[in-house]
Order: C-alpha cells, then structure tokens, then sequence
C-alpha cells in the first residue's frame, strides 16, 4: 500500500513530508492501530505474517516512536536553513538532492529543511542572506566565505541562539558550531601528489583554477597543492591561480588567455567547480589529452570526463554524507545532544576511470 502522509513545499523547492504517525504505520501496513502498539511493544496475539508486514513498514519509512513521540511533544516543527551557492554548480545540486531524499527521516523527527540560494562569492551578498535569516530557524548550515562580515553575521546568528554549522568550506574564527566537510589542506597536497607524479618526468608549468580565494576551502586546497609542488616536485612551475568563480564561461575564459600565453604548461589542478569550462578551453587548444587534469568530486560531467580521459583524476567527498551530517549536527545541536564524531568525519577518496563508483 503506498504511503498517504501529507507533504508541504517550500517556497525554494524542497518537498518534506509531514509528521509521520503511528497511524500512518497502521495504514500501510493494513492493520489496526492497537495492532501496531502490539508489535511495538512485543505483546502476544499478533499473526507472524501480520508482525512481518508491521515491522516492514516501520523499516521502510526509518519510524522511530519514541524519536517522534519526543518531536510530536514539542508542539511545533524545528526548521533548519541550508545557504547554498547560487548557479548551477554539481556538487551543491547533489547535497540539495540528497537533502530531498532525506524528506521521510526529516518528517519523523519534525524537521522542515529550507534552501536558500545566494551568492557565496560576495560577502555583502552572503551577510545579508544571513542577516535575514534572524532568529526564524533552529538551525543554519552555510556555504561560507572567510571574511569579516559573513564572520560577524555568523556570530550574529549564533549570539540569538541559532546553531550555525558551515558546510564544506569553514570560517573557523567565527562562532560556528561545527563544520562539515574536508580536510582541504590534505585534499590539496592530495591533489599535488597526483599531478606531479602524473606529470612525470616532463618539466613545466602548472596551472591552478579556483573559484576564489576568499574561500576557505580553496585557499585551504591551494595551500596543500602548493606545499607538495615545491618540496617534491621542484621542476614544475606554479602560475598564478586564475579565479573563475566556479563559472564555465568565465573559467574557459581565463584558461584559454593562459594556454595562449604558456604553451609549456604540463599539469592543472581544478580547485573547484567550473569544470565544463576547464574541459572546453583544453579541447580548444587541442590539449586535453596532453595536460594532466586533476580535479574535485564525481559527478555527472566529471564521471564522462574521466571516461574520455580528458580529466585523470577527481578528489571526491560524499555530497550524501555531508548533506546528511549536517543535519544530524544540526539536530545535535538544537537537543543538547553529543556529536558523533567519527560518524560524521567526511573521508577524501582518490578515483580515476579505472575505481569509478
């Protein structure tokens, strides 16, 4: 029987399902609600086949009773806000995706989960995204520039009793709770391994994309990259960072100049999104097989990249892991419960064409 709990949408897009309740369980699993308090509660009397069907039910939908009996009790739903970048960048879509997929586990534990897009690149833009926040959510998880403004608007939030935890790139002088996400640096030097060992014994240079460096994590990243070129890799020349703001046109852009002003570049390292145009400007020089190309996380684009053998490899982090940590943290947070650590420690994954998930 298909599940029949109401949902509400959100002016952003994100569909979460309303409270589920024992009723709900009793329904779709066709039987009696004193049938589903029998099984709960292991009393007798219960059909094996009937038990079986009740239990299925309870699994599949991820119902805790006790979870939503203690959610139901406080009389109104915890709303969190996800601040994300504005545009279309692939790795941000797949953690809003997977925050969709989460709507049934969200409902149980009373939780409406919003999207706000905005633009992570200014800082005045992102303040005020968070200055409008004010104290209308439990909980704010952001995309965040190191920069003093969005820091005060963070404190800002945290001071009114806000949970604040940043979301893939940190601000760790500010009052935040929490971060999620990488250890960029070592994702860095990860990256400069691949492209100096890739590169080989071809001398050089290397070219560095970013979307900008008033973000930490790819401040973070190119600081690992930098730190391997120069103390394995010697031979091979750092240019300096181009900043795209993880935009295709304005990325092929600057690549195409470059490429037209260095015709001995032998390596480049994509600290960022952006990627359709690192590939562009590389087949519009007719050196996409000859450049050695690392970048960041599996997606639809990179996965056909490194097929094609345009791209060599990709640093990936789970967007569902992130998107669903950042939720538990939150929620730990807004209880006055201990994070789990080790659960929510984000791991860095090498994958080439050959390990491709």
């Amino acid at each position: 029987m298909a599940q029949e709990t109401s949902a509400q949408e959100t002016s952003e897009g994100l569909t979460v399902a309303a409270a589920l309740t024992l009723k709900d369980i009793a329904r779709e699993a066709g039987v009696s609600l004193a049938t589903v308090d029998r099984v709960l509660h292991n009393r007798p009397g219960v059909r094996p086949d009937t038990v079986r069907r009740v239990q299925e039910a309870i699994a599949r939908n991820s119902f805790q009773p006790h979870v939503a009996a203690a959610e139901l009790a406080r009389g109104r739903a915890r709303r969190f806000a996800f601040v994300m970048p504005s545009g279309p960048n692939p790795f941000m879509q797949q953690i809003e995706a997977y925050l969709g997929e989460m709507s049934t586990w969200l409902s149980a534990r009373r939780l409406n989960v919003e999207m706000i897009a905005t633009d992570v690149f200014d800082p005045s833009v992102l303040a005020a995204s968070l200055e409008a926040l004010s104290d209308d959510y439990d909980g704010v998880a952001v995309v965040a520039l190191d920069h003093p403004g969005v820091r005060a608007a963070i404190n800002d939030l945290v001071e009114a009793g806000t949970k604040v935890v940043t979301l893939v790139s940190d601000v760790p002088s500010s009052r935040r709770h929490h971060y999620v996400g990488i250890d960029n640096i070592a994702a860095g030097r990860t990256a400069g391994a691949l492209v100096g060992r890739l590169v080989g014994l071809r001398s050089g240079k290397v070219a560095i994309v970013a979307g900008s460096q008033g973000l930490r994590d790819h401040a973070e990243r190119i600081f690992g990259f930098n730190q391997v070129m120069a103390s394995e890799f010697p031979g091979l020349g750092v240019l300096p960072v181009l900043e795209g703001r993880d935009e295709d046109e304005r990325t092929e852009q600057g690549l195409t100049r470059l490429f037209g002003r260095h015709a001995d570049i032998v390596g480049l390292y994509n600290v960022g999104a952006g990627t359709q145009g690192v590939a562009n400007a590389l087949s519009g020089a007719g050196r996409d097989k000859q450049i050695v190309f690392v970048g960041h996380d599996v997606t639809v684009l990179t996965r056909r990249l490194l097929l094609q053998g345009v791209m060599d490899a990709a640093i990936s982090q789970n967007p569902g892991h992130e998107a669903r940590a950042a939720v538990r943290v939150l929620l730990a947070l807004a209880r006055g419960e201990p994070i789990l650590h080790e659960q929510e420690k984000i791991r860095i994954d090498i994958v080439m064409r050959d390990n491709l998930p």
